[in-house]
């Protein structure tokens, strides 16, 4: 019965996409360390992402990465950019997506792109080889953490919601959650954190109850509320993932009939990213009037 509760929720894995534990802790943090710091440079590599200039995104990555050979986040943030690509592609961030219970539970229709993936996976490896040697000299290293919380979660992502593996995807779930239980243990005050847990609790609260007993982990319960007033305080106050948070949080909304609250921040996302077609188009979906013209 576990098994089959994990093939009906694979969006599971979507908790932790592009989560990276920043904030600030009781022992601080290395001032110029990208987990703990908005570092312009890969703010407005992000920036790309969320304007769906990929290449463009990429390259502002590798730059970073190739002066910071030592720090485990440039190649972790270019793995992003491969992962962010495909979920674009594939509709994942949409209310298409979002309001389709088959797609909801299921996953995608189809296979992502073997290319982009393996591209994903060589960044990716790069970026947890770092971090993992980080973490043997320091196991309190929070920029290694941040890392491998980031890079278990991507991966969760790309087993379950684009591979539909979703025991490995649970896997590496567990993985990421417990590198963020131990970065957030030292840092409380991180804002983007919170962008996991409250995914989690609004995707389990989404659940019935068996599915919900039977899918809890890492003290996630399972409640939609809280999940949304979670995710509510990464688009507030984030700052590599704030946008991401607040298309989470806008098509949650959706789901809930939260409609003032979807097209508020549907309308932030669109007039932040005007050329942006996919927050253009979502935005008009939400208040039924006609997509604006992107430039």
């Amino acid at each position: 019965m576990y098994t089959q509760m994990l093939r009906r929720a694979p969006f599971l894995a979507l908790l932790l996409l592009l989560s990276p534990v920043i904030g600030l802790g009781r022992e601080a943090p290395d001032a110029g360390a990208p987990a703990f710091t908005t570092v312009p440079e890969l703010s407005a590599g992000f920036d790309l992402l969320y304007e769906q200039k990929f290449a463009e995104a990429r390259e502002a990555f590798a730059n970073w990465e190739s002066r910071n050979p030592e720090d485990p986040f440039g190649a972790v943030a270019l793995a992003a950019s491969y992962l962010f690509e495909e979920l674009y592609l594939q509709g994942v961030l949409t209310s298409d997506f979002f309001l389709n219970e088959k797609k909801f539970l299921h996953g995608i229709d189809g296979s992502p792109d073997p290319e982009r993936m393996s591209h994903f996976r060589e960044a990716l490896m790069r970026g947890r080889e770092l971090a993992q040697e980080r973490e043997k000299t320091n196991p309190k290293d929070g920029e290694a953490l941040f890392a491998l919380t980031l890079a278990a979660g991507m991966e969760s992502d790309v087993e379950s919601i684009l591979q539909k593996k979703h025991l490995a995807g649970l896997k590496r779930m567990k993985e990421a959650n417990g590198y963020a239980k131990r970065l957030l243990s030292q840092y409380p005050d991180a804002t983007d954190a919170y962008i996991a847990p409250g995914i989690a609790n609004y995707i389990i609260g989404s659940q019935g109850a068996a599915s919900r007993f039977a899918l809890r982990f890492g003290g996630i319960h399972g409640d939609k509320k809280v999940g949304m007033e979670e995710v509510a305080k990464t688009a507030e106050n984030g700052r590599y993932l704030r946008p991401f948070a607040k298309i989470i949080l806008a098509l949650a909304a959706r789901r809930e009939k939260q409609d003032a609250l979807a097209e508020k921040l549907l309308r932030e996302l669109s007039e932040q990213y005007p050329d942006n077609a996919l927050f253009a188009s979502e935005y008009a979906k939400a208040t039924g009037l006609p997509a604006p013209v992107v430039r």
